[in-house]
């Protein structure tokens, strides 16, 4: 016995249609997403203070972010630049000061990160672009602990490359790219 003919068809087609509904429907999630991320750091850091109050550009200690593909954590040297001099009593100082003296680099808890297969560059879109940090970060001088604000999707640099629309300038004399090669190679 078995299944007649037309009836395994009807199921065939069925499942194609669920199969191909639940992989639009997993395209479109914000799949390795870590939007909201917000992890505690070794250092009780507060970007509130340094770049809300104390209104010190990203670009000082992110000094990557112009000239590199990475923005890049400071190294505790660029902290103690000012805190050789300033609240050198607090215990969050102190354990800066530590790690310059024995050379042992901070583990900070990275909060952005893009998955391998796809491309950023923080010096085309800072340096030559002139996207400001909070574009991508949002109001990183309002936290007190840095989380992830943008969903950092395709779906999300898209929209951003879509809205531009307008060229950019230095090394890139025309409108923001959309193909897939841009950031996929």
């Amino acid at each position: 016995m078995g299944f007649d003919y037309p009836f395994r068809g009807r199921v065939a087609g069925l499942t194609l249609v669920c199969v191909t509904l639940a992989a639009l429907l997993l395209a479109g999630c914000n799949v390795g997403s870590q939007q909201g991320y917000e992890p505690e750091q070794p250092i009780a850091y507060s970007h509130a203070v340094h770049a809300g109050q104390r209104q010190i550009d990203c670009l000082y200690c992110h000094f990557g972010a112009e000239r590199s593909r990475h923005a890049g954590v400071p190294p505790a040297q660029v902290c103690m630049n000012c805190h050789s001099q300033v609240k050198r009593d607090s215990p969050e100082v102190q354990k800066i000061e530590a790690a310059v003296d024995s050379g042992t680099p901070i583990a900070w808890t990275r909060v952005h990160r893009f998955p391998d297969f796809a491309y950023f560059d923080h010096s085309r879109h800072v340096a030559v672009a002139g996207i400001q940090c909070q574009s991508c970060h949002g109001p990183v001088e309002t936290m007190t602990r840095v989380r992830q604000v943008g969903s950092m999707s395709m779906g999300f640099c898209v929209d951003c490359h879509r809205k531009s629309g307008q060229p950019v300038t230095g090394l890139a004399p025309s409108a923001p790219s959309t193909d897939c090669t841009a950031c996929h190679f």
